[in-house]
C-alpha cells in the first residue's frame, strides 16, 4: 500500500485562519508524528537492549478517530481541530500523523492537543515496528 498524500501544514494553517471560527483563536499547534528509528521499548520503558526499527506498520479506526476529534472540537474554548493520518508500511523518517489544533488561550489549546494525540495514540491507531 502506498502512503497517502501528505498535506501542508502551511496550507492547513491558511485554511485555519481563513475559517469563520478563527476569529476567536489565539493560537495554533501542529503535532506532526513521524516514525522514528529508536524501538519503542527503548524510549518509553527504557530497554537499551531493544534493536532499532527498519519501520512501521501503520493503520486506525477511522470511527474512534472521528470520535476522538469531536471530543477535542467540545473542549472549552476550541475553535478548529483537523487530523490527518497515513496508513500502510512506513519508513524511518515518515510522517505517521499531523494534528492541528487552533482556540482561545495557551492552556485551552495545549490540554486539547495533548488530549487528542493521546487518545489517537492509545485509543485509535495500530502501530507495528518492524526491525
Amino acid at each position: 500500500m502506498e502512503t497517502k498524500k501528505i498535506p501542508s501544514a502551511d496550507a492547513w494553517l491558511r485554511e485555519a485562519k481563513a475559517d469563520a471560527a478563527a476569529s476567536g483563536c489565539g493560537m495554533f499547534l501542529l503535532h506532526n508524528g513521524v516514525v522514528r528509528r529508536s524501538a519503542k521499548a527503548r524510549v518509553r520503558a527504557g530497554d537499551a537492549d531493544a534493536p532499532d526499527v527498519r519501520g512501521m506498520r501503520f493503520s486506525y479506526d477511522r470511527e474512534k478517530t472521528a470520535a476522538a476529534i469531536e471530543a477535542a472540537r467540545s473542549m472549552e474554548g476550541i475553535a478548529i481541530v483537523r487530523v490527518w493520518m497515513n496508513e500502510g508500511e512506513l519508513s524511518v523518517g515518515d510522517d505517521i500523523m499531523y494534528v492541528l489544533v487552533g482556540g482561545d488561550i495557551r492552556p485551552h489549546v495545549i490540554d486539547a492537543l495533548q488530549a487528542l494525540v493521546g487518545t489517537l495514540k492509545n485509543e485509535c491507531v495500530s502501530e507495528i515496528e518492524v526491525v
